[in-house]
């Protein structure tokens, strides 16, 4: 995380003037120009003076002469019982000369006492403490950063710019749960401004929600990436967090699960388009099996390794199978009206949108809601939502999906279906070109 760095210390520094010596005026001078004999409290002694003149020191200071500064700085500290601003002004020509030499330490003990004697302006002060954050987070010193940025802040320092500064110092603390909750203001404070979080501060959030054992905060910064900048590997992770292991999740509904995933992402794990082919073959969709072998065969996922010869299997019976319904399935369409309840219509039209003819599935799928008496009504929305996504109807698909209440984990599928469809065309559902078109049926 070093890259989070400030602007180099040498700017910053110049920035609060501390590469010059303040302008000096000896006692004598001020004497003279004063009515009083007293002289005023901000200057310093003639012999001091000839030491600390700004003019010459800025001189040193262009000239990279560090040797004779250090000359006059050992000189200058030999001297006894300077005042409170006469150790102001040695301070900021040790810190020049520590900035100089690459001290950090020197610069951290030299600006610690120029910021605690009074005499730096205030904003300038919050810079220093901003400059000593910063060497203390580069040197890994993460406690003590974290607290000169506390320090900053206390001071009015504007944080924009050192936030990032902070929340990584907080983190590589093992401060998650601080961490967290800057992060949290961080990304809220980028949406308010109508700007995408950056990738880096999501993915620390997911690192410190996890850390810190807040799931809340967790599954929100992966959605958040999803929206953001989405890939398989945080679809798949919203999915797991938003929906499998939600409590109260039923196994008993993982096809709707497989069937999200497979429009979600671009490539699938072995396994699940294993599964999502088996599973749509039982239930009597033998050519949404076929789309997820030859989608896994594409992927090069499937069709090599120890289960090769198994997967072959399995795309042979799809294929068949797929051919079979497309010649019979029209067959079918007088049975399913007949039906006493509308099981048979949904099956018919999800076995429709899987051959591509999504208008016409979408048909009966409505027919079959209406008419009702179903084993789980909104399960069959999710495949109305699906075919309606399909066929392009995406706000007739979100307005469906929007009215999928059940638990079990089908109300949390419909509510990523949302996101997905609500997602810009730039950004997001990866598989509308592949795992949202179905093979069309032979001769369709």
């Amino acid at each position: 995380m070093s890259h989070f760095r400030l602007a180099r210390l040498c700017l910053l520094l110049a920035a609060v003037g501390l590469n010059t010596a303040p302008a000096l005026m000896t006692g004598a001078h001020a004497q003279k120009a004063a009515a009083p004999a007293a002289a005023p409290a901000n200057t310093v002694r003639p012999e001091l003076f000839k030491l600390l003149d700004s003019n010459a020191i800025q001189q040193l200071i262009a000239a990279k002469n560090s040797a004779e500064l250090q000359s006059r700085i050992a000189q200058a500290d030999a001297i006894a019982n300077k005042t409170p601003y006469e150790n102001y002004v040695l301070n900021r020509i040790k810190m020049a000369h520590a900035s100089l030499t690459g001290n950090d330490q020197g610069i951290l003990s030299a600006a610690e006492e120029v910021v605690k004697s009074g005499f730096e302006p205030r904003d300038a002060q919050a810079k220093l403490v901003l400059a000593m954050a910063n060497i203390q987070y580069n040197a890994k010193n993460y406690t003590a950063a974290a607290e000169q940025l506390k320090r900053y802040e206390s001071m009015g320092g504007d944080m924009s710019a050192a936030r990032s500064l902070q929340v990584r110092a907080q983190y590589l603390n093992k401060d998650y749960a601080g961490a967290k909750t800057q992060l949290l203001q961080v990304v809220n404070d980028a949406e308010k401004a109508g700007k995408a979080p950056s990738q880096e501060d999501l993915k620390l959030l997911i690192s410190a929600a996890h850390e810190s054992k807040d799931s809340a905060a967790y599954e929100t910064a992966v959605q958040k990436m999803v929206n953001y900048y989405p890939s398989d590997e945080y679809w798949k992770e919203l999915i797991r967090v938003g929906v499998v292991r939600k409590p109260g999740f039923s196994q008993d509904n993982y096809m709707p699960v497989l069937r999200l995933e497979f429009a979600a992402t671009k490539v699938m794990r072995e396994e699940d388009y294993v599964d999502l082919a088996e599973t749509a073959m039982r239930d009597g969709f033998p050519t949404e099996a076929k789309n997820a072998m030859d989608a896994g065969f594409a992927a090069g996922v499937l069709g090599k390794g120890a289960n090769a010869k198994a997967h072959n299997a399995l795309r042979g019976r799809a294929d068949k199978g797929a051919a079979d319904d497309a010649r019979n399935i029209a067959a079918g369409e007088a049975s399913a009206s007949k039906s006493k309840n509308g099981a048979g219509l949904v099956n018919l039209g999800w076995a429709y949108s899987t051959m591509g003819q999504h208008d016409k599935g979408i048909g009966f799928i409505e027919q079959g809601i209406a008419k009702g008496n179903l084993k789980q009504p909104d399960e069959a929305k999710l495949r109305l939502g699906a075919a309606q996504a399909k066929a392009g109807r995406k706000d007739d698909a979100i307005k469906t999906f929007e009215t999928v209440k059940a638990g079990g984990g089908l109300s949390d599928v419909a509510r990523v279906w949302t996101m997905m469809l609500k997602q810009p065309a730039t950004g997001g559902a990866p598989a509308t070109a592949s795992a949202m078109t179905a093979t069309p049926a032979p001769g369709k």
